[in-house]
């Protein structure tokens, strides 16, 4: 799915990290720890960013997963983005922000993609 590749990649570098992290973090805390990530790029140098990427990386994927198998199955899918996309990174954060902090903190951070996914990208008649 090329558009999923793209997503997976522009998040790798705009978000910043590695997969290498191990556990599953909560939305709250993906976001605290990404705002106070500068979005340069020196932002790759930081340990903090790699675990970042990772986990936006997962999410992301997982998300792409559940939109072919939701299509494959013949459900609507969380959402529809085009083949291409543009990441902003900026607007991304600025959507998880305004997820407010209490539901944040019960929310994963593919939650939190798929909801800001859902919104830039409804499905047609959804």
């Amino acid at each position: 799915m090329k558009k999923l590749a793209l997503i997976v990649g522009l998040a790798g570098c705009l978000v910043a990290g590695s997969a290498s992290a191990q556990s599953t973090m909560t939305l709250d805390d993906f976001v605290t720890r990404a705002n106070r990530i500068p979005l340069n790029p020196t932002a790759m140098l930081r340990p903090d960013a790699h675990r970042l990427k990772g986990e936006a990386e997962r999410a992301f994927r997982t998300i792409g997963q559940e939109i072919d198998s939701a299509r494959t199955a013949g459900r609507p899918p969380p959402a529809c983005p085009p083949e291409r996309i543009n990441l902003d990174v900026r607007q991304l954060l600025a959507f998880l922000n305004g997820i407010p902090e209490a539901r944040r903190e019960r929310m994963s951070v593919t939650d939190g993609i798929r909801n800001w996914m859902r919104s830039r990208y409804p499905c047609p008649g959804g």
